[in-house]
């Protein structure tokens, strides 16, 4: 530990809010280069290294290959897959000295596309898998939260190249399986999401969330197994439906809002139609009715309206609708009307009248007014029903370690990627993506193996295994038995640190919890008297006696299978 580049922080620094940046910085491991880029320290690496030493075990067991592509990539590459123009501002553009440009890759679809394109050429040689680890580059707007949006970070992407969709399924059925046997090894807590394939592009995605309340992402899952985050879940919404009767009229003065209205007339807000004014991509006017419980999910909106925004008031008066007091029944001309899916099997609904300060109650679907177009509008959340099973459903938090793609010809077709098949036609490639955050995982374990004192390291990612404090230099007694110690662990194959400083033991013990070695040997004069250790698990905080000759065998017994697993 003398000699350890693990410069360790007494405070908390101010700009850290999630426990990963706090921890990280704290216990000497990361430093802050600017906003979105961090230098990683030798306790960090180490942790970085095992990491990618997992993933890498996992890829070559089901046949994936390494590569190295560079990380500039040249601006035609993107534009012959259209994406130049669309990525957005987080991709990080760049002039060379020739005035051409180029990209600092957030990803490499467009360089394995173009890798391949030459050498692919029959189904004879399919299929194929490729990946890289790698840095890589997003200008985000707000980097924020130390690794978990940074502006550069490594990442681990690879794709395959199949001739069908079914082989196409087998690759990415074989990479889900990888990355679920990655997160268990590093014993990240994560859950298979069905996920929106965003700006990547393709049929069908799943992320693998981290389960953390910190975590960005909203997600709802299941007992059974079904998990999905709240842009793509397609779960059961309870709603209630009005007793028949003929439609009536009912004044409600000032009263708007959802809540307003149920409190005011005595129902459940699940009983209520909420509707929501937007203009599409088109220009056009839509009106959405949803349950009075749920909100309009802004990914779902965008694919059935393309680049829609909500109405002004100065729109809502264009287009002749009333704010507050929207409803089916006897909307202006030209509006175009939507209703969630969860709404189409009721009947009688209760709902805007279109004129301030009312509302109509024993509205009927069919009767009273129609529904142009029903689609999955909502976000999900706690208590919708499971689509599987049939339970409700729980809610979370996730932060997103990784996500796998199933492409198929979006790449290929665009850059003239193609193979002949078995009858001598040409196609284009299938293809699938696969991404996974090395430098997020890292955090992602912080997060969930934490508390108030510091790290709690699965001994698998642990920077090392094994810290041997030696409670006093100066005795000769105590500095022979805690360098026997720890000599016995080496030659056990531990990896394993001694805390050799002048130090008062405090201070030890703190940085021994804060950096969060899984097990902690403490050698001070009253065990080396009677010829024991006292030996901590960091993760449970229990302490055990153990001879010192023993030492090293022990540990062996309980971290080995650990390490292996």
């Amino acid at each position: 530990m003398s000699s350890l580049y693990a410069p360790t922080l007494k405070e908390d620094p101010a700009e850290a809010v999630l426990a990963s940046h706090r921890l990280l910085l704290r216990a000497g491991m990361i430093r802050k280069t600017a906003a979105g880029l961090y230098s990683y320290l030798p306790l960090a690496w180490r942790s970085l290294l095992k990491i990618e030493a997992i993933i890498r075990d996992e890829m070559d067991g089901i046949g994936a290959q390494e590569i190295l592509v560079p990380i500039m990539t040249p601006a035609e590459l993107w534009e012959e897959s259209g994406r130049w123009d669309v990525y957005g501002d987080e991709l990080m553009r760049m002039h060379d000295r020739h005035d051409r440009q180029f990209a600092l890759g957030p990803t490499h679809e467009e360089t394995f596309t173009d890798l391949i394109r030459n050498e692919l050429k029959s189904y004879k040689q399919l299929p194929v898998t490729l990946y890289q680890i790698q840095d890589k580059f997003r200008d985000e707007r707000r980097p924020r939260f130390g690794l978990m949006r940074g502006r550069e970070f490594i990442m681990k992407d690879g794709y395959s190249f199949s001739a069908n969709q079914e082989s196409l399924q087998e690759c990415y059925d074989q990479e889900k399986v990888a990355y679920q046997n990655v997160c268990d090894r590093t014993r990240l807590r994560a859950l298979q999401v069905v996920a929106d394939s965003g700006q990547i592009g393709g049929d069908t995605s799943v992320e693998f969330m981290a389960l953390a309340e910190a975590g960005e992402a909203s997600l709802v899952y299941c007992d059974c197994g079904y998990a999905a985050d709240t842009e793509a879940a397609a779960a059961k919404i309870k709603v209630e439906e009005r007793e028949p009767g003929q439609m009536c009229e009912i004044h409600t003065p000032d009263i708007g809002s959802i809540d307003d209205v149920a409190e005011f007339l005595h129902v459940s807000p699940a009983a209520t139609r909420k509707a929501l004014a937007l203009v599409d991509g088109n220009g056009k006017p839509v009106v959405c009715f949803v349950p009075g419980t749920h909100e309009l999910n802004e990914v779902k909106a965008e694919h059935a309206f393309g680049e829609y925004h909500m109405m002004t008031d100065e729109e809502l008066d264009e287009f002749g609708l009333i704010k507050g007091f929207i409803g089916p029944v006897g909307l202006p001309e030209g509006i175009r009307v939507v209703g969630d899916l969860s709404l189409e099997d009721t009947q009688w609904w209760l709902c805007g009248a279109n004129k301030a300060d009312y509302h109509l109650d024993h509205v009927e679907l069919g009767r009273d007014f129609e529904i142009n177009e029903w689609k999955d509008l909502v976000t999900s959340q706690e208590g919708d029903i499971c689509p599987e099973c049939g339970l409700p459903l729980h809610a979370a938090r996730g932060i997103e370690v990784g996500q796998v793609f199933q492409l198929g010809t979006k790449y290929s077709s665009a850059l003239n990627a193609t193979f002949t098949d078995e009858n001598g036609q040409d196609k284009p490639l299938v293809m699938g993506c696969y991404g996974i955050g090395v430098s997020r995982l890292l955090a992602a374990v912080v997060e969930q193996y934490n508390d108030e004192k510091g790290i709690k390291w699965p001994v698998s990612v642990a920077p090392y295994e094994v810290s041997v404090l030696c409670l006093s230099n100066k005795d000769p007694e105590i500095w022979d038995a805690a360098g026997a110690v720890a000599d016995a662990c080496v030659a056990a194959g531990l990896e394993t640190v001694v805390d050799d400083r002048v130090e008062r033991p405090g201070v030890k013990f703190a940085d021994a919890d804060l950096i969060g070695f899984p097990w902690q040997v403490i050698v001070g004069k009253k065990g080396v008297t009677n010829g024991i250790a006292e030996v901590k698990e960091r993760a449970t905080g229990e302490r055990f006696e153990v001879a010192l000759d023993e030492v090293a065998s022990w540990l062996a017994e309980k971290i080995l299978p650990e390490r292996e697993l």
